[in-house]
């Protein structure tokens, strides 16, 4: 089996790891929800050796995500854990959770699960870092936003882009904060909250 690649990852991964450097700067269990290719796991492990970076998947994106990691032979990548939306979650321990393009994949009842699970997970102060497109007021950013969504909803009709107004409210009632919304290269974003009481950045 070969190593599973997507290119988006060689080309967003500098920028990801800009606002990573500096968000997770003081956290040492990092959570990282849809592992996917296990390329951005294996390059954030390595940069930011002070973490212990756990990956998780759905089953059968895990044994790619191992390849990546096994390569890498890197000593803060413990074996991807399965951590399905549709599923109960394992309990690992973390004080950070990542996620990237996972939140226009899953239908709208994952990803209010998803902020459920981490609103009972997550420890005082805990972080949650997300990067990808979102709408604002209900509208597209971009052109290429506009034809993703498109995309998107063609192939599966319960994914689609969300609007960052609902996230952030299904982040405060998980007892998240906003810290930081961040524009990035290509029409993405990286938003970042916190557990518990915080000031936006």
């Amino acid at each position: 089996m070969d190593k599973p690649h997507a290119p988006a990852t060689d080309r967003n991964r500098e920028p990801i790891l800009d606002v990573l450097r500096e968000r997770f700067a003081d956290r040492r269990e990092v959570l990282e929800i849809g592992s996917g290719t296990g390329q951005h796991a294996a390059y954030f492990a390595a940069a930011l050796p002070w973490l212990r970076w756990q990956a998780s998947d759905v089953a059968g994106n895990l044994p790619g995500i191992r390849l990546w990691l096994d390569d890498a032979g890197l000593p803060n990548t413990p074996a991807p854990i399965e951590v399905d939306m549709r599923h109960p979650w394992p309990e690992p321990r973390f004080d950070a959770v990542f996620s990237a393009n996972t939140l226009h994949i899953m239908g709208w009842p994952q990803v209010q699960r998803l902020f459920a699970e981490l609103g009972a997970r997550l420890p005082a102060g805990g972080l949650l870092t997300v990067y990808g497109p979102f709408n604002y007021g209900g509208q597209f950013t971009s052109d290429s936003n506009a034809r993703f969504d498109a995309s998107l909803r063609a192939g599966n009709p319960a994914s689609g882009l969300r609007d960052f107004e609902a996230v952030d409210l299904l982040a405060a009632a998980a007892g998240l904060a906003l810290l930081e919304d961040r524009a990035m290269p290509a029409n993405n974003r990286c938003i970042s909250w916190r557990r518990g009481p915080a000031t936006r950045a």
